[in-house]
């Protein structure tokens, strides 16, 4: 496992109360980092892992926010700032796949006006109001910031094509980011596949997950603490690492 000293450090995760945003969170706060958490308000998971982290003695406090929401990003990145006197890392963990059931890629009737712009809002529009709020503060500490992006990203199916396209968008953000924010920031981003665990409502058939498995060299899903650790590789090291996206997805698929 990787380590870090991450003491003085402050890292604000976007949908950090669950899934890869909680164990972010998590690898952050046992390496000494200070961490704000947010969630969208009345997510009672938000609370309870706030108080379960402080009750182990780590610095987090959770920053209730929607991130489709401009003036929502713009408070909660404000008041974790002033909370905690600065900010180094930002994780753009916050995404909906918007469905509970995978759409083929012609129900168009199903992908609606309405569903692309719940997804264009948060998953992409989204990470750009975080990064905006958050630059300055970003710049002054020579910070780092992770996108989650996904393999669906890169054409390898998904919950559907409209994330499949909020996720390929991000992909290229990332890059231009970099070029954005750079020397001063560096921004990459992780491509997951299957996540076990990570409370994902978006369900998917059991036996089209199980053959996706069955391809993988590595013979099991990943696990939320799977990619944490390579976002946390990202923010804690890699200092001559910036616009890539890391696909983490055990080996890929053939």
């Amino acid at each position: 496992m990787i380590k870090a000293d991450l003491s003085g450090k402050v890292a604000f995760v976007t949908g950090g109360a669950s899934g890869i945003g909680l164990a972010t969170v998590e690898r952050l706060a046992q390496n000494g980092a200070k961490v704000a958490i947010n969630d969208l308000a009345g997510n009672p998971r938000l609370e309870q892992e706030v108080a379960r982290l402080r009750s182990a003695g780590h610095d987090v406090r959770g920053f209730t926010g929607d991130v489709s929401k401009p003036e929502d990003v713009d408070t909660m990145i404000d008041a974790a700032a002033r909370h905690f006197g600065r900010l180094d890392f930002l994780v753009n963990n916050a995404a909906t796949p918007g469905t509970p059931t995978r759409i083929p890629p012609g129900d168009f009737a199903r992908m609606d006006e309405a569903f692309w712009a719940k997804l264009l809002s948060v998953n992409q529009v989204g990470p750009y109001r975080c990064i905006k709020a958050a630059a300055s503060h970003l710049r002054k500490a020579k910070g780092a910031v992770v996108n989650v992006a996904s393999v669906a990203g890169m054409g390898t199916g998904g919950s559907s094509s409209v994330y499949a396209a909020t996720k390929a968008a991000l992909i290229l953000l990332t890059t231009e980011w970099a070029h954005a924010l750079g020397p001063d920031v560096r921004v990459n981003a992780i491509a997951p596949n299957v996540v076990d665990g990570s409370n994902w409502e978006c369900k998917f058939d059991p036996a089209d997950l199980a053959a996706t498995v069955s391809k993988l060299p590595l013979r099991r899903p990943g696990k939320p603490e799977d990619y944490a650790e390579v976002i946390f590789y990202l923010l804690a090291g890699a200092g001559y690492i910036t616009g890539q996206t890391i696909v983490v997805n055990g080996g890929g698929a053939r």
